[in-house]
């Protein structure tokens, strides 16, 4: 019988990794908020949609750039409706850029590479916050759904004052009266002091001592380890196509095959002259010391990872996205190792 996966793991990890209170828990007011817009994406070769909402939407668009047109004269399927969502991060500033998913909600076929137009984000509080425009790329596998990485400069900032707070609230990831106890303890053993208190088994109240800031109080707190016996935790959020947390978690070297890729991925043995010469050690660098490279083993899709440092979980999957493999294959592949034995996590998938 020929198994549809085979994975070959050259080395397990057999440690495990000490979990800090941020692994677990977040801070109550620190949170990202959803934005949401109705838009036009327009240039589609003929995969749009002839939808009325989507004609009336073009028509009023032209009519407030003072072009009168009959009622029912357009009827082009190179336009297209969508709905147009983001998540503001914390504290963001004018300026700043953010990604934002667009999605179908007539009958267009693709949006890819289709031009979204201006489009307003608003908060639930019906206040616009950021603004999109630019060209998408749809997802591999769901041609009506795409992003814009940095398609919305944010034009409103949320109000919170971080600074004078003289406490912070952390509320656990999940409901646990023994974490929230150990979480209490940590904190107090390590400021010397009673200053956290578990108000229930999921909320903890914790002051901040009068001669330290807030930024610099929150940063000791996030990072106190809890307990070396704490699987370190690998959260993904499938929608943001990201790694909310367990990014830093080491990966020994391993070799993954599967029906339609290969990936062996390395720390490399090169000297800081030898991993610079594109002879020696060729590939593209996608970042953080890691490069990825064409490495004929077998007749199927295959990528060599090499990394100066210890490679993680975030150079792998950074590099299945160079492969523009699609998401699913990537938590896949991730939960492949784990039952394995080469990692030592828990995972959590969101979305």
């Amino acid at each position: 019988m020929i198994l549809k996966y085979l994975l070959i793991i050259t080395l397990f990890l057999s440690s495990l990794y000490s979990q800090t209170i941020k692994d677990i828990s977040n801070v109550i007011g620190i949170r990202e908020n959803q934005l949401i817009g109705y838009g036009l994406v327009v240039g589609l070769p003929g995969t749009g949609d002839k939808s009325k909402f989507t004609m009336q939407s073009l028509q009023n668009l032209l009519r407030n750039s003072y072009i009168k047109i009959p009622a029912g004269s357009i009827n082009s399927k190179n336009i297209a409706a969508v709905m147009v969502t983001a998540d503001l991060p914390p504290f963001s500033r004018q300026g700043d850029k953010i990604k934002v998913k667009v999605s179908t909600i007539g009958d267009a076929k693709s949006v890819d590479n289709g031009e979204l137009l201006i489009t307003q984000l608003k908060g639930v509080d019906g206040n616009v916050y950021a603004l999109a425009q630019g060209t998408i790329i749809s997802n591999e596998n769901n041609k009506t759904t795409g992003f814009i990485y940095e398609g919305a400069t944010v034009e409103n900032e949320i109000d919170f004052d971080l600074r004078n707070e003289d406490s912070i609230q952390l509320s656990l990831l999940k409901n646990s009266a023994k974490n929230a106890d150990l979480i209490e303890t940590k904190i107090n053993e390590k400021f010397g002091k009673k200053l956290a208190t578990a108000i229930d088994t999921r909320t903890i109240e914790v002051k901040k001592p009068q001669n330290m800031s807030t930024v610099k109080f929150l940063s000791i707190v996030q990072n106190i380890e809890l307990d070396a016996t704490f699987k370190k935790k690998l959260i993904i959020d499938i929608n943001r196509e990201s790694i909310i947390t367990g990014g830093d978690i080491p990966i020994d070297p391993v070799t993954i095959a599967r029906d339609t890729f290969t990936i062996r991925i390395d720390k490399s043995t090169l000297d800081e002259n030898e991993w610079n010469d594109a002879a020696k050690n060729p590939g593209v660098d996608i970042g953080d010391d890691v490069k990825i490279a064409d490495k004929p083993i077998i007749n199927i899709d295959n990528a060599m990872i090499n990394t100066k440092g210890t490679p993680t979980i975030s150079d792998l999957v950074r590099s299945m996205k160079v492969m523009k493999l699609p998401m699913t294959e990537i938590i896949d592949t991730l939960k492949m190792i784990k039952e394995m034995g080469a990692i030592d996590v828990d995972i959590e998938i969101r979305g």
